[in-house]
């Protein structure tokens, strides 16, 4: 979603915020600006609709500075226009303001506040910097101005601000909203994710909630909205340039298709010794012991990454596995157990959602375990514990390595929790030798992109519908698979309970509709869901078939080696991640940022 970037200190502003824009990229956005002043009343604002490319061409040299801030802009209030794209200016032009997040109670402000004042967009955020520099109208110091605008305001924020008088500072907060200062030699930045700003340092300050930011080019000042000086230190961000570029891929989300066999390689060597023994917080472990049920709370793959997991989980651990939507259960916590367990899945351990459970969470007495990949992130913060997913950067807005290594980190912490309780099944199930032949599953599903693609050219090139289908774990595949197809290649895909056929959808199919069936499991299973395939086959639907090793038949189309059971949904998916990204090539869409998505879903 939204993302900022600002600099204070160095003559090559307007460079550090472009390149920064551009990092930030994946996480989706419709517009872009930036305003860089040289020098007080100095300022320049130029903004875009479209891609950062679109602002980079109406940029010029004069356009330069050593301060300024930037921002992309996912539509919320008002529509993708330059009125509407960030940075924003107060009403007499002096103050200029970049925003993520949503301000709750904007109108009322505007109301009460604003009389008189004209608007030039429709977005909550020109009316923040207009309350910030009628306070200043009225006598307030800039400081006072914002702090004031900051108790007044109800919602998620992260703010940036650049007084065009004194552009020696910039003025920060935030508020559900992540925002992190980057520490540079000499001079000082902000922006919302640590890779916008990873070529011009590797030290970052984390900003707590309610929690404001006076930045200079040498120096950083945190405090509380009462003035209470906040004592931070710094941290290494573990990221490399290289981590974060594609190399000779054309597009990332490829990139981090392939990487998928490294990474469950990785998990492996963090989360067990040489001998086998797992490696994973005997507190965490202990934790788990204690609850009576496991309440998995994620969105959108997470979601259903955390589906792919609920039978292994509750076979290893003798615990129940409930999920939960986190945007539901924010608001309407259902009757929880009397022991319960929260475990929160999220690529990015931003998710608003996700964070609006845990806030709760937290304030019950809940543990909590975070699963994310980002160490350091607002989810992992708040929670009790957190696993790492150490899969790296993850820039492509449809997620497929983090699916993965989130079913391969919660296979850790099952067998781990399994072994301490003495059940036979988890002491005996050989995770890093079964995860080692996962990787290699992968490696083999990707040896085969040509012939996949060739099998998506004939059948979702042209299509406006089509389903995925499956049994028991094949379901929780269908409905990732399903999701992923609808994502980049906006193709209306649904996923199904192979079975619930009869019980309504079948009066879906119709001549040529595509239908994608999974077969893993067992035999029995298997024949269930071929006969659900030849149902629609007999009603005209053009069928493609993915079916591991061992339960394959003459005529199916995707093979996939044969893996552990409890694993399969990792092996499984791998496939139909190339399936999507062949049907969006062929289809000329942009791949790694599919139209109306955000990465990082930062706003409830």
């Amino acid at each position: 979603m939204c993302g900022i970037v600002g600099v204070v200190g160095n003559r090559n502003a307007t460079d550090i915020l472009m390149q920064g824009l551009e990092k930030l990229e994946y996480r989706g956005y419709d517009s872009a600006g930036i305003y860089v002043v040289n020098g007080a009343n100095n300022g320049r604002l130029i903004k875009s609709v479209g891609r950062i490319a679109d602002l980079r061409a109406k940029i010029g040299i004069d356009v330069a500075g050593s301060t300024g801030i930037g921002h992309t802009r996912w539509a919320t209030h008002g529509q993708a226009t330059e009125e509407n794209a960030h940075p924003h200016t107060s009403e007499t032009g002096r103050f200029v303001l970049v925003h993520n997040g949503v301000i709750e109670n904007y109108l009322q402000i505007k109301e009460v506040y604003l009389e008189g004042h004209t608007l030039k967009g429709q977005t909550d955020t020109e009316i923040a910097v207009h309350l910030i520099g009628q306070f200043v109208t009225d006598g307030l110091s800039v400081l006072e101005a914002f702090k004031k605008a900051l108790n007044i305001i109800e919602g998620s924020y992260a703010f940036a601000l650049v007084d065009s008088e004194e552009p020696d500072t910039i003025y920060v907060a935030k508020n559900k909203s992540p925002l992190l200062i980057g520490l540079g030699e000499g001079y000082n930045m902000v922006c919302s994710d640590a890779m916008a700003m990873i070529r011009e340092t590797s030290e970052f300050m984390e900003i707590h909630d309610k929690e404001l930011v006076i930045l200079t080019k040498d120096s950083v000042t945190v405090s509380d909205y009462d003035g209470n000086v906040v004592e931070r230190g710094s941290y290494t961000a573990e990221l490399d340039l290289s981590d974060i570029g594609k190399g000779t891929y054309p597009y990332y989300m490829l990139k981090e298709i392939d990487e998928q066999p490294t990474v469950m390689r990785k998990l492996i060597s963090t989360y067990a010794d040489t001998d086998g023994n797992m490696n994973v917080d005997p507190e965490i472990v202990k934790t788990v012991q204690e609850a009576d049920r496991i309440y998995i709370l994620a969105a959108g793959t997470s979601y259903n990454a955390g589906f792919a997991s609920k039978s292994m989980l509750e076979k290893l651990t003798d615990t129940p596995v409930e999920l939960g939507v986190a945007s539901e259960w924010g608001y309407n916590m259902p009757l929880l157990s009397k022991k319960p367990m929260f475990i929160l899945l999220s690529q990015s351990g931003e998710t608003a959602d996700s964070r609006q459970v845990l806030v709760k969470a937290n304030a019950a007495g809940i543990p909590s375990l975070t699963v994310t990949n980002v160490p350091g992130s607002t989810l992992s913060r708040e929670a009790t514990y957190t696993m790492l997913l150490h899969a790296g950067p993850e820039i492509a807005v449809a997620s497929t390595k983090a699916y993965t290594a989130q079913v391969a980190a919660l296979a850790f912490l099952a067998k781990a929790v399994g072994e301490a309780n003495g059940k036979q099944e988890a002491i005996d199930f050989d995770l890093v030798h079964e995860l080692s032949i996962v990787a290699q599953s992968i490696e083999a599903t990707l040896s085969e992109k040509d012939a996949i693609a060739e099998k998506v050219q004939n059948l979702l090139s042209t299509t406006r519908n089509a389903f995925y289908i499956g049994r028991g774990n094949d379901y929780y595949v269908a409905m990732e698979a399903s999701l992923k197809l609808k994502e980049i290649s906006y193709i209306q895909c649904e996923g199904f309970a192979a079975g619930e056929l009869k019980h309504g959808t079948i009066s879906l199919i119709e001549e040529g509709t595509p239908v994608l069936g999974l077969i893993s499991s067992s035999e029995v299973v298997a024949a269930h869901t071929r006969g659900n395939i030849q149902e629609v086959a007999a009603r005209g639907a053009h069928v493609l078939t993915i079916v591991e090793e061992g339960l394959n038949k003459e005529g199916d189309d995707i093979i996939v080696n044969k893996v552990h059971p409890f694993l399969a949904t990792i092996a499984m998916v791998i496939p139909t991640q190339l399936i999507a990204y062949f049907a969006s090539l062929q289809r000329g869409l942009d791949v790694d940022k599919p139209r109306n998505l955000a990465k990082a879903v930062t706003v409830e």
